[in-house]
């Protein structure tokens, strides 16, 4: 008699990784997050074809991840009650539509619209994202999430080398072009609202009882660690934005490097994020999430402050290993805001990716004014301090704390 193998039991659904569906949606998040860092990638071609000034380039910055980040916890927030698989097409609908008619924005302010548009698809597509990585989990959160987390970071590495390619040659008109990443998305995302209704069926999220029962002293003390992590986004998100936005004008002016190369230093820093973000996953399932937060804030000290002094060649390498050792916390802050509010999967990562969206929009508003007021080679200088943040990390709940209270 042959054998029968028994399918997964609805219990176990939790238990099983679907590498398939992190795969797509890590892809999707790549396409989605490229057509967002297309925007800061222009900055010189805007700058020069329009006159724009560092202030209205930081305003442009701003509305697209404000946008991005005030939506974020909305949205995650309404889905923990209510999932909406096929708002994941929808919002990159919207994104691949504002991108098409930036490429053809005659104005300042049309190119603010089109922006609208491009952050509003982003910000619903992360909530959902995430969910969808979490529920493809199983019990492999720290890699699942670097799964989907790197895809992002690797779609903003690809921008600036686009930028290179495509628009420092053809202009403002070529980011027509990036809308193919979103119409490959959009096809993608239908294919994971598909799967994505269906575990629904077998799938709810599980809200532990010890959350009810948690004593008013671990509350509080949940509330202090979420207050930590949003001054630890704010020093990771600043430092990123000065870095992506605006290095490429200091190489400009410090290097004589022209649009392509200055592009060139932004696409390895960001490139050496991706990598960054993809092994910091398997190595918080491994060492701890708070260990791997504490070492990319404090590991990136000595390369930020040092990044403005170093000749342009060593300024390639202190690049790469700030992206390498600061974004390998940015897939497991997502984790470690989840597992301390277990049940809220949305509503964290709205508020942890949101957050660092947002902040970014701040800092890009107050650092073109920096750069406007003081200058940019002050402004580079101020801003490798921001790292120095990271011993705030020592007032986080540790692992295994969290674990207990829970239990």
């Amino acid at each position: 008699m042959g054998t029968t193998v028994a399918a997964p039991k609805p219990d176990n659904i939790e238990k099983i990784t679907v590498y398939n569906i992190l795969f797509i949606i890590g892809l999707c998040h790549l396409l989605n997050d490229a057509l967002q860092a297309v925007i800061p990638a222009m900055f010189p071609i805007l700058e020069r074809s329009m006159g724009l000034t560092f202030t209205q380039l930081g305003l442009i910055s701003f509305t697209l991840n404000m946008v991005s980040s005030v939506m974020q916890p909305v949205v995650g927030l309404y889905t923990d009650k209510k999932p909406i698989p096929y708002a994941l097409p929808l919002g990159l609908t919207s994104s691949m539509l504002g991108m098409f008619f930036l490429a053809f924005a005659p104005s300042f302010e049309t190119i603010l619209l089109c922006v609208f548009f491009i952050g509003l698809g982003s910000a619903i597509f992360h909530p959902e994202g995430s969910r969808v990585a979490y529920m493809a989990a199983g019990n492999r959160r720290g890699l699942a999430q670097s799964i989907y987390q790197v895809g992002g970071n690797s779609g903003q590495a690809l921008a600036p080398l686009m930028t290179a390619l495509v628009l420092a040659k053809l202009g403002q008109g070529g980011a027509a072009w990036f809308t193919i990443f979103g119409g490959v998305a959009v096809a993608l995302l239908f294919y994971i609202a598909r799967w994505y209704s269906s575990r629904l069926v077998m799938y709810t999220p599980k809200k532990r009882k010890a959350q009810r029962q948690m004593n008013v002293e671990s509350k509080k003390a949940i509330k202090g660690a979420l207050l930590i992590i949003i001054f630890l986004i704010f020093a990771r998100s600043w430092y990123i934005s000065a870095i992506s936005n605006f290095y490429a004008f200091y190489t400009i002016q410090n290097y004589e490097a022209s649009i392509s190369e200055s592009q060139s230093y932004i696409f390895l820093f960001l490139l050496m994020g991706a990598v960054g973000t993809f092994l910091g996953g398997p190595l918080a399932d491994r060492f701890g999430k708070r260990n791997v937060i504490l070492f990319s804030m404090l590991g990136t000290v000595p390369f930020s402050l040092s990044l403005p002094y170093v000749s342009p060649l060593l300024a390639y390498f202190f690049l790469a290993l700030i992206g390498l050792v600061l974004m390998s916390s940015f897939s497991v802050t997502v984790v470690y805001a989840q597992e301390l509010v277990p049940g809220k999967i949305g509503t964290m990562s709205g508020l942890t990716v949101g957050l660092a969206f947002g902040m970014g929009a701040i800092g890009g508003v107050a650092l073109g004014f920096f750069i406007d007021k003081i200058g940019l080679n002050p402004t580079i200088i101020s801003v490798g301090f921001l790292p120095i943040l990271g011993f705030l990390t020592f007032l986080l709940p540790k692992d295994e704390r969290i674990q207990e209270w829970y239990k």
